[in-house]
């Protein structure tokens, strides 16, 4: 390795499990490196910067010793209109995100996915089945571990990277190999100036760098992207999937069957011998379906695959039946759309418990569903005066909650045998919780202790 001296500055904002993975990859590429947090850092994480030899701060930013950057790594929760930001930007200081970083230092295959929902079963999905099928593959972007520290520490010739918008928005030269993008509905617009384009540019900037070597995969049902298809040049191999069977789509539902069709080689699989339930998950599974096919694995591995995946954590998870009611944790819901799914899926009576942060929700998506599906709202919030301001009058059983412990307490009195309680809250955690995964994992103790 070489000296730091012999390499620019480079400045790591935020020391989670991607900032400390940029950090890593940059310590073993012989940086000058300091990691520098505005909150507190987990144990383990500055654990991991001291065994490296990596200087750190937390609880703020001194700038002295981040402004003299060449280049920043930014953590993907860090907004722009954050104060250390607008003073980078005024001093022209390139920021990258850490999927940059780390694209600069490997070859391998990268199979890509984003969109509003479903994209952590989608990539969780992709990568069962490749790694099922034998092949030597990594988790990584927001699932599973860091993409810089596995190619510092673990190199894996492919690698399912799932993305958010706010990743892709820090990413330039970055080249996905086989990108994947499920769907676009309104969501994160709070960071995108209430500006719908921007936030779809942010989406398609997965395909940017691609060549005609690669794959796009996309839902060609979804009027945003279908339109943004029509009039942007994309030089990869498209391969669309949609609903009923027509010339073009690599893959599509028709009656009972989801199909795959792609290099001429068509196989079949009966849509209740998937894993996975709900129409949503029809289209998750054809896209990790095609992804899996368009780098040739075969049709056995994948329709093993797909019959025997275990779901996503926090999504549509289903938690306890007490006294004949089925509690379903579905805390990864964090935007309208994703609720509407939950919703759609869910076949009986419901307590819904709603509320966080709110991200500058439109609810008129759930409205419909709301009132034919759901006999009890609860709001568990910090402030539920947008959501009483919407759903008041629309159901007839309406109440507020402070704790999750308070949420589930209510929803067990409200809820009869045979109707479900639906944790699908619309909207970020971070009001009362740490993340959706805290939310979460509370439901679940707070049921488990009924």
């Amino acid at each position: 390795m070489s000296g730091a001296a012999d390499k620019p500055r480079i400045v790591v904002l935020g020391a989670g499990e991607s900032g400390v993975g940029a950090a890593a990859l940059a310590r073993q590429k012989g940086f000058d490196l300091f990691v520098s947090d505005a909150g507190p850092i987990k144990e383990s994480f500055r654990a991991a910067l001291d065994s490296r030899g990596i200087s750190w701060e937390e609880k703020g930013h001194t700038e002295a010793l981040i402004l003299n950057a060449a280049e920043v790594i930014k953590s993907p929760g860090i907004p722009d209109t954050a104060p250390i930001m607008r003073k980078l930007q005024a001093k022209g200081i390139p920021v990258i995100s850490e999927i940059e970083f780390a694209g600069r230092y490997t070859s391998s295959f990268m199979i890509c996915i984003t969109g509003s929902n479903g994209k952590t079963t989608t990539t969780m999905l992709t990568y069962h089945i490749l790694k099922s099928a034998g092949l030597d593959v990594g988790l990584a972007g927001n699932v599973g571990h860091s993409l810089a520290m596995q190619v510092a520490e673990e190199p894996h010739e492919y690698y399912v990277v799932e993305l958010s918008s706010f990743q892709l928005d820090n990413m330039y030269d970055f080249r996905a190999n086989i990108a994947v993008l499920l769907n676009i509905t309104p969501d994160h617009l709070d960071r995108y100036n209430h500006d719908m384009q921007l936030y779809v540019d942010s989406k398609f900037r997965i395909v940017q760098n691609q060549t005609a070597d690669d794959a796009f995969i996309y839902w060609a049902d979804d009027p945003i992207i279908a339109g943004e298809v029509h009039k942007r040049t994309i030089p990869s191999r498209p391969y669309p999937f949609a609903a009923g069977q027509r010339e073009g789509p690599a893959g599509y539902t028709n009656n009972d069957l989801i199909t795959i069709n792609t290099s001429n080689e068509e196989f079949s699989m009966n849509k209740e011998s998937l894993s996975l339930k709900g129409e949503h998950n029809l289209y998750n599974s054809l896209a990790a379906g095609i992804a899996a096919r368009a780098i040739y694995i075969k049709k056995d591995n994948i329709r093993e695959s797909l019959s025997n995946f275990i779901g996503v954590p926090h999504r549509m998870e289903h938690v306890a039946r007490v006294r004949g009611v089925d509690y379903i944790n579905d805390s990864k819901a964090t935007n309208v759309n994703s609720c509407w799914y939950a919703l759609q899926t869910v076949r009986s009576r419901i307590v819904l418990i709603l509320g966080g942060t709110d991200k500058g929700n439109d609810y008129s998506a759930i409205e419909k569903l709301v009132r034919e599906k759901v006999c009890a709202l609860i709001f568990l919030g910090a402030d539920n005066s947008k959501l009483h301001e919407y759903f008041d009058g629309k159901v007839e059983l309406i109440s507020d909650a402070s704790s999750m412990s308070e949420a589930v307490g209510q929803a067990y009195g409200l809820a009869e045998k045979g109707q479900t309680v639906l944790l699908s809250p619309c909207c970020a955690s971070f009001d009362l919780f740490m993340n959706y995964e805290d939310r979460g994992n509370q439901f679940r103790i707070c049921v488990r202790n009924l």
